[in-house]
């Protein structure tokens, strides 16, 4: 199912999401990171600051919905964001680390592998990441299909 579809469907339960649809994949393993999701265990990301300057991008709203997609681009649910935050880095809880479900769910794993994600999109731009670097964490639920 595209996201469109799946839109459309959770559309007839809250009318009040309107027409506009925000639909994306997680990361270097978006079929992994959408069932973390999809089951629970992933309730929070976080993405680069500074790239939604660079691609021009509004940040995050508490309250939107978005569609997760997997890799092949198709509709696994719709979540609402509950909490955006920006913080630095090096600043990042573990138990935000532990809301995205990922690896061993600590905040060593989070920080090594996050590093590792950015660095080369900050590279890409002609940025520095660093541990000053601002990080915009979302925490959401799944809203549909609800589990």
């Amino acid at each position: 199912m595209n996201a469109q579809e799946l839109w459309n469907k959770y559309k007839k339960i809250n009318p009040s999401i309107g027409d506009d649809i925000d639909a994306w994949q997680f990361g270097v393993e978006a079929d992994l990171l959408a069932q973390l999701v999809l089951e629970g265990t992933k309730t929070a990301t976080a993405s680069a600051y500074d790239l939604y300057a660079v691609d021009n991008d509004p940040l995050p709203e508490v309250g939107s919905y978005d569609v997760v997609l997997d890799s092949q681009d198709q509709a696994v649910c719709i979540i609402q964001i509950k909490k955006v935050s920006v913080v630095p880095f090096n600043q990042v809880s573990a138990e935000h680390a532990f809301k995205e479900g990922e690896g061993d769910r600590t905040l060593a794993y989070w920080r090594d592998v996050h590093e590792n994600f950015f660095k080369p999109y900050y590279n890409e731009y002609g940025l520095t990441f660093n541990g000053d670097s601002q990080i915009v964490l979302e925490e959401f639920e799944v809203v549909y299909p609800k589990l």
